[in-house]
C-alpha cells in the first residue's frame, strides 16, 4: 500500500538488500531492495550435496568419537547409530518433508499447534535450539578444518599454535562464499562431496584389504570383545548406552528439508502442491541416509581394528581425525595430505548448510513475528551477523572441537525430537494408528537420548540457553522498537465499504473509532451524539470503524474491511486485525491515497494508567489507541499536511 515516497537507497544499501531471501521462496521482500528473478532450483542429488557437506563431513571425526565413546564396541554402536538413523530419524524427516514443502522443518508444523503468544515463544526457544545446531556446526567444523591442517605432519611444527586465527580464517571465507551467492555455494559444495567421497572410497578400500589380508586383526578384535563385553546381548545394552554420545552422526536431516526450497522438482509444481520437490526432496534424504549408513558403519570397523586405541585418546595421532591417520599410515604422506586437504575443505563448507539452514529459517519467522529488522529477510546482512556470531562462538570455546560437543549434539537432538513429536501429531490427526504408534517409539528414542546426553553434557543446554534467551531479549526489543509501524500489507474494501468511502468523499470524511459493545441502536446513537459534544461538530454524517483483535502476536497480515448498514442507518465497516491502532492506520492512508482526500477519525481518551494502557497495545493489540494510531500515522507519512487527521475529545 502507498503511503510516501521514499529517496533512492545507496549502492552498498542496494546491494546489502538485494537478493532478498534467495535461501527460501515466499518469504517477502524488504523495504527498497531489488527484487531478483526467481531461480528454477538445482536437481536434487546437486542439493543433496549442499546438505552433505554438514552429514558427510562428520566422516572427518565420527569414527573417532566412536571409538572414543565405544571403544572395541564401536563397529557394533554405529550399526544401532544406522538402525535409527534408517528406522527412525528418515521416516520422520520424509513426512516432514510432505507436511512442511516450503522448507519451515518441523518448527512450522508445531508453530501450527499453538497460537497467540505461546505459540511464538516455543518457536522463539526451537530457533534458539536450531541457531545452536546450525552456529555451532559453522564453528566446530571450521574448528575441525584447522586442527587436520594444524595436524598434518608436514605443517605442525608451522602451525600448532595457529588453531584459533586458522578457524577465524576459515568462518570468514565461509561468510564471503554467501555475500557472493547461495548458487555459488551449491556448485563449490557439488565438487567437495564428490572428491571427499571418491578419497574415502580409496581409504575404505585400501583399509579392508588390509583387514582382510591380515586375518588375525579381525580374530584379535571379536576375541576381545567378547572377553569385555561376554555376549552379544550385553554388547547391544552396552551399545544403547553409549548411544547418544554418538547422536552427531544423525546431524544433517534438518538442514536437508531447510534447503527444500531450492529443489527443482517438476515444471507442474505450484507452491501450494510441489508434488515434483516433495519426491525429490525424499530421494535427497534417503539417498543420504544410505550413503552415510555404509560409510559409518565400514570406517568405525576399519578405524577400531586398525587403529591403537591409545592414538585416538587426547594428543593421540588419531584424535579427531582417525580415516586422516590411516590415509597417511596405508596411503603415504602424499596421499594422506590430498586427504588432509579435502577433509579440511569440506569441514570447513560444512558451515554452508548450516549458514543456509539459517538463513531459510530465520527470515521465515522472526521478522514475520516483528522480532526482527526489515533487513533480516536480506541474506547479506544475516549472512554478517552469524559470522560475527561465529567468530565470537569461536573465541569462547577457544576453537576446540570436543568443547563445542555437547552444543552441538543437543542442538541436533532437540530439532530431531521436535520433528518426531510433530509428525506423531501429524499422523495422529491423520488418523494414521500404523504410522502413529511407529513415530511415538521414535519420538521416545529420539527423548531418551536427547535426555541422556543433557544429563551427561549440561553444557549443550546452557549454550542452547544463552542462544534461547539471546533471540528472545532480540526479538522483544526489536518488537518495541517496530511497535509503531505500519505492519499492513495490503488493503481491500468489500463493495458495501467502498460505497461508504466514495459516498463520503464527495464531502468530508469523518470516521469514528468505536470498540464494539452490544452494537444496538442506542450504543451508535449515543456514540455519535458523544462525539459531537466533544469535538463541537454538527450533522451525523459519520462512518463508524470497528477493528477486531484475533491474535494480537501476529505482526504482519493482509487487512480485509468490509460495509454494513445497521438499524437501518448506521454506517459501519468492520476489520479483523492483530492491533486496533495499526490497522485504523492502514485503513486512514487507503481511503487517502484512493480517494485523495484527507479522512478524519474521531476518538475518545482511553481511561487509566497510560504506560498499562501502552502495554495492553503491546502484548494485546489495544489499549492506548488513539495517541498510537496517531504515532503510527506520523512515521507512516512524514509530510503534516499529507497525514489524515486524528481527533481526540
Amino acid at each position: 500500500m502507498a503511503t510516501t515516497e521514499h529517496p533512492p537507497p545507496s549502492r552498498l544499501r542496494a546491494w546489502m538488500l538485494e537478493g532478498l531471501s534467495d535461501m527460501g521462496k515466499g518469504v517477502q521482500q524488504a523495504p527498497h531492495a531489488q527484487p531478483e528473478p526467481p531461480h528454477q532450483g538445482q536437481r536434487w542429488y546437486r542439493v543433496m550435496c549442499l546438505t552433505g557437506v554438514d552429514y558427510f563431513s562428520t566422516l572427518g571425526y565420527q569414527p573417532g568419537i566412536a571409538a572414543l565413546a565405544a571403544g572395541l564396541l564401536s563397529p557394533v554402536a554405529t550399526i544401532v547409530l544406522v538402525i535409527v538413523t534408517l528406522a527412525g530419524a528418515l521416516p520422520v524427516y520424509r513426512r516432514v518433508a510432505e507436511e512442511s514443502p516450503r522448507g519451515e522443518g518441523s518448527i512450522a508444523m508445531l508453530e501450527r499447534l499453538l497460537s497467540f503468544w505461546k505459540g511464538k515463544l516455543f518457536v522463539l526457544t526451537l530457533l534458539g535450539f536450531a541457531a545452536t545446531d546450525f552456529l555451532i556446526t559453522i564453528t566446530l567444523s571450521a574448528a575441525d578444518a584447522s586442527t587436520h591442517l594444524v595436524e598434518n605432519p608436514h605443517l605442525t611444527s608451522t602451525l600448532h599454535d595457529k588453531q584459533m586465527l586458522i578457524t577465524l580464517v576459515l568462518v570468514a571465507l565461509l561468510g564471503a562464499v554467501f555475500l557472493k551467492g547461495f548458487l555459488e555455494a551449491i556448485g563449490v559444495a557439488v565438487a567437495l562431496v564428490v572428491v571427499y567421497l571418491g578419497l574415502n572410497v580409496v581409504v575404505v578400500a585400501v583399509g579392508m584389504y588390509h583387514v582382510i589380508t591380515a586375518g588375525h586383526l579381525v580374530t584379535d578384535w571379536t576375541s576381545a570383545l567378547t572377553t569385555e563385553h561376554g555376549n552379544i546381548f550385553a554388547m547391544i545394552g552396552v551399545s544403547l548406552l553409549v548411544f547418544p554420545k554418538l547422536a552427531l552422526g544423525l546431524s544433517g536431516f534438518e538442514t536437508g528439508v531447510a534447503v527444500m526450497p531450492h529443489v527443482q522438482g517438476d515444471p507442474g509444481d505450484t507452491e501450494e502442491n510441489p508434488q515434483g520437490r516433495i519426491r525429490d526432496t525424499k530421494k535427497l534424504l534417503t539417498a543420504a541416509a544410505l550413503i552415510m549408513s555404509v560409510f559409518l558403519i565400514a570406517t568405525s570397523f576399519i578405524t577400531t581394528v586398525l587403529i591403537p586405541e591409545k592414538e585416538f585418546k587426547s594428543g593421540g595421532q588419531a584424535n579427531g581425525r582417525a580415516l586422516a591417520y590411516l590415509s597417511h599410515e596405508y596411503l603415504g604422506n602424499a596421499f594422506g595430505t590430498v586427504y588432509d586437504i579435502s577433509t579440511i575443505a569440506i569441514l570447513w563448507f560444512a558451515g554452508a548448510s548450516a549458514m543456509a539452514g539459517l538463513l531459510n529459517l530465520m527470515p521465515r519467522y522472526l521478522p514475520r513475528y516483528g522480532m526482527a529488522p526489515h533487513w533480516a529477510r536480506a541474506v547479506r546482512p544475516m549472512v554478517i551477523v552469524f559470522t560475527l556470531i561465529g567468530f565470537l562462538v569461536t573465541w569462547i570455546f577457544d576453537a576446540d572441537v570436543d568443547a563445542q560437543g555437547g552444543a552441538y549434539a543437543t542442538g541436533v537432538l532437540v530439532l530431531m525430537s521436535s520433528a518426531a513429536i510433530a509428525v506423531t501429531i501429524a499422523a495422529r490427526r491423520a488418523q494414521q494408528r500404523g504410522w502413529t504408534i511407529g513415530f511415538g517409539v521414535v519420538s521416545a528414542v529420539l527423548l531418551y537420548v536427547t535426555v541422556a546426553n543433557v544429563i551427561e553434557r549440561p553444557d549443550g543446554v546452557k549454550i542452547g540457553a544463552c542462544f534461547i534467551a539471546g533471540i528472545i531479549l532480540v526479538s522483544l526489543l526489536s518488537r518495541l522498537a517496530r511497535a509503531f509501524e505500519l505492519r499492513v500489507t495490503s488493503v481491500t474494501l468489500d463493495d458495501m465499504a467502498e460505497r461508504f468511502v466514495r459516498d463520503m468523499a464527495s464531502r468530508k470524511i469523518r470516521f469514528i473509532a468505536n470498540e464494539p459493545d452490544q452494537r444496538d441502536k442506542a450504543e451508535y446513537r449515543d456514540k455519535i451524539e458523544q462525539i459531537r459534544n466533544d469535538n463541537d461538530i454538527p450533522g451525523e454524517d459519520f462512518v463508524f470503524v470497528e477493528v477486531t483483535v484475533v491474535d494480537p502476536s501476529e505482526f504482519e497480515a493482509g487487512l480485509t474491511v468490509r460495509g454494513e448498514v445497521l438499524h437501518g442507518r448506521y454506517r459501519v465497516l468492520t476489520l479483523e486485525s492483530s492491533s486496533i491502532p495499526n490497522a485504523l492506520a492502514a485503513l486512514l492512508l487507503h481511503v487517502r491515497d484512493t480517494t485523495r482526500c484527507t479522512p478524519h477519525i474521531y476518538f475518545e481518551w482511553t481511561e487509566g494508567n497510560p504506560f498499562a494502557n501502552f502495554l495492553r497495545f503491546f502484548l494485546f493489540g489495544q489499549g492506548e489507541v488513539a495517541p498510537v494510531t496517531r504515532e503510527v500515522l506520523r512515521e507512516a507519512e512524514p509530510d503534516r499536511a499529507r497525514r489524515p487527521r486524528v481527533h481526540t475529545g
